[in-house]
């Protein structure tokens, strides 16, 4: 049960850490710790009607196995199949233990070791690792976000969250409303729509949606063989993604004109644009919603979808009474109102037993936290793909063994020096106005305005830093030898 690094975790974030981790460090022992009993994290858990991801697949395929198909946009049943294809490939899913649940972490400054609570299907087991890497992502797996719907238990019909989808749910010739109007919320309808007698989507608020082609043109595969194609691809798409990123923050009324007649031109007649998709925010304050071929407004269009923008009164036994006086009758509530965020999957983090509270941490270099020895946390970009996010810290977190391996130290302790800190102004570690995100602040890492503190949010030039930044700004280290921090 000895390991030079324990990954925790075996999604996205897991297997592509492992995978940096075999070709750049071959002579360190790993293993993945997998809670579940499956490769895929959320996109094996989520198994809600038409789950997708949000992100074009050429960035959130790894770019060592690029996504192999031309759509850009895939449901969560391929994603799993790529990844678990993906791990056989290259051997990783050797290094898995499954249904095994990190329960706790302790730093032993010592021994210079963590040293892992480990539970296996009741039995309790233990771990050694000189370095752990959290990829857990940042959704709680157990518990969604707790929103409060006035009379939601005298509600008669089914009432269901995303998050835990019945297997068995037949919605066939049913009145479904579908709470929320996030990138969930924007999958179910038109999925749902395709066999319920109506869908309606009901939202506070609209939040912007751009319908994209499914399907790329493969001009670049009929001139570059497909190895280098995909590449080409992949950096195409990192490229385009930035630069209408940068476009929306530099010129947020345009961009808002933009969508908007991206979307009237979709639109039934008897669908206004507003109130139902004109946000009160500018693009990019929140994520935008992918709508692959315009799924959404095909479905308006089929008289079986429909959406509303009010807010909720009360729920009835039967339905729905909104503020405007208008009742929405269902059978089945969706409540797709949101994830609860959670860093490290709940674990339990001390050092030498002395509790750790991730929330009182600043993040160093968007990869470790603040006062914990060799200890790495993935988490991706706001405004970009999640495994771009992902390859960045696993990147990064090699550079870093290479160089404690070369200069002999044992162990690498993030620090806030007292000086600096008197100097730092607090920031958001997430750059988003999100429900999710602005109630799970008081629970993330902590990010400032200047030096290794300060949030990520581009991945080339985090490729830069990867490869030529300085790797001991910010850094205590502990010597191999002696032991004592220099």
């Amino acid at each position: 049960m000895d390991y030079d690094i324990v990954i925790v975790g075996a999604g996205i974030a897991g297997i592509n850490a492992a995978y940096r981790l075999q070709t750049q460090l071959p002579n360190h022992r790993y293993a993945i710790l997998e809670a579940r009993n499956a490769i895929g994290g959320t996109w094996d858990l989520f198994r809600y009607p038409g789950i997708r991801s949000d992100s074009d697949l050429f960035t959130f395929g790894f770019s060592w196995n690029p996504w192999p198909q031309d759509n850009l946009i895939a449901e969560g049943a391929s994603i799993s199949k790529y990844m678990r294809d993906t791990a056989a490939q290259v051997g990783i899913d050797k290094h898995i233990q499954f249904q095994h649940r990190l329960l706790a972490a302790d730093w032993s400054s010592s021994e210079n070791v963590w040293k892992l609570a480990v539970d296996h299907e009741g039995e309790l087991k233990s771990y050694t690792a000189r370095f752990v890497i959290f990829g857990t992502g940042y959704y709680n797996y157990d518990e969604p976000l707790s929103v409060e719907i006035p009379g939601l238990e005298r509600f008669q019909g089914k009432v269901i969250h995303p998050q835990f989808w019945p297997e068995d749910l037949d919605y066939s010739g049913k009145k479904v409303v579908i709470i929320g109007s996030g990138a969930t919320a924007i999958t179910l309808l038109p999925k749902m729509a395709e066999t319920a007698a109506k869908a309606t989507m009901l939202q506070r608020s609209p939040t912007y949606i751009l319908p994209l082609p499914n399907r790329q043109n493969p001009l670049l595969s009929y001139i570059f063989p497909t190895a280098l194609s995909r590449k080409l691809q992949r950096l195409q798409w990192i490229i385009v993604s930035r630069i209408f990123f940068l476009f929306c923050q530099a010129f947020p009324w345009l961009a808002r004109s933009i969508l908007k007649l991206t979307v009237i031109r979709r639109l039934p007649k008897h669908v206004p644009f507003e109130p139902h998709f004109k946000p009160r925010y500018n693009p990019w304050d929140q994520r935008l919603c992918v709508s692959p071929d315009g799924d959404f407004f095909q479905s308006l269009h089929t008289g079986r979808a429909d959406v509303k923008t009010d807010t909720i009164r009360q729920v009835t036994a039967s339905g729905i009474e909104l503020n405007s006086g208008e009742t929405l009758d269902a059978d089945i509530i969706v409540t797709a109102t949101g994830l609860k965020l959670q860093i490290a999957g709940g674990t339990s983090i001390t050092v030498d037993g002395q509790k750790q509270r991730v929330s009182d941490k600043y993040l160093w270099n968007g990869v470790m936290l603040q006062d914990l020895p060799n200890a790495s946390f993935v988490i991706g970009y706001t405004n970009a793909s999640w495994t771009l996010g992902a390859d960045a810290t696993a990147l990064f977190v090699c550079r870093l063994l290479k160089y404690m391996k070369q200069q002999h130290k044992a162990a690498a302790v993030p620090r806030v020096s007292p000086a600096l800190a008197s100097r730092m102004q607090q920031r958001q570690l997430l750059n988003l106005n999100s429900t999710y995100v602005t109630a799970a602040q008081k629970d993330l890492p902590k990010a400032a305005d200047r030096g290794p503190w300060k949030p990520r949010d581009n991945y080339l030039s985090d490729l830069f830093l990867v490869q030529y930044g300085r790797i001991d700004e910010g850094l205590e280290w502990v010597d191999e030898l002696s032991r004592k921090q220099q």
